[in-house]
């Protein structure tokens, strides 16, 4: 099954709404959310199109289709509103034959979590697409962030298909694969 990968939404309508297109045009199967869904932070200027009610109507929209995990500027009021669940420190699933290890990222370091070869660790937090090996056998993969990339990076996802995972603005042009 075809993963869209997306994080750091941060109550931009703007860009959610973007994102959904692009998970449509994607016909992925699930698409999974690495937190910071409704809230900007104390360290974020506010995004472009900034309407977390907005982002509570289009994500709730999709619920069916929703994984997610809990991110550093997401709360237990925010899963009030929200009608999938969100507070999960970390998600594991398979994909491909391989172990996925979702999380935020802002808990995580070499080691932690501990992965097996092959693993792949899934996370957001710092707003900078990634793709590195992680500890001696697995990988970080980090799809950027929907609303305020930084760095100079640009707004992104990733998808992870059939051996590989590749990662893609959110209009949907490709800027790096990677064979898994």
């Amino acid at each position: 099954m075809k993963l869209m990968v997306a994080s750091d939404i941060h109550g931009s309508a703007l860009y959610c709404a973007k994102m959904l297109e692009a998970f449509a045009q994607e016909r992925a199967g699930r698409l999974l959310l690495l937190g910071d869904l409704l809230y900007h932070g104390p360290r974020n200027d506010l995004p472009r199109g900034y309407d977390p009610k907005e982002v509570i109507r289009l994500l709730n929209g999709q619920k069916s289709a929703l994984l997610c995990v809990r991110g550093n500027c997401d709360t237990e009021v925010d899963q009030m509103v929200l009608e999938f669940p969100i507070l999960a420190e970390y998600c594991l699933a398979e994909h491909g034959g391989r172990a996925l290890y979702a999380t935020h990222g802002h808990h995580v370091s070499p080691g932690n979590p501990p992965l097996l070869p092959g693993d792949i660790l899934l996370c957001g937090h710092t707003h900078i697409p990634a793709w590195e090996n992680w500890g001696q056998d697995g990988l970080r993969l980090n799809p950027g962030s929907v609303s305020i990339p930084k760095e100079g990076s640009q707004h992104s996802y990733l998808v992870l298909e059939e051996g590989w995972a590749i990662w893609k603005t959110l209009e949907g042009e490709v800027f790096h694969r990677l064979a898994l």
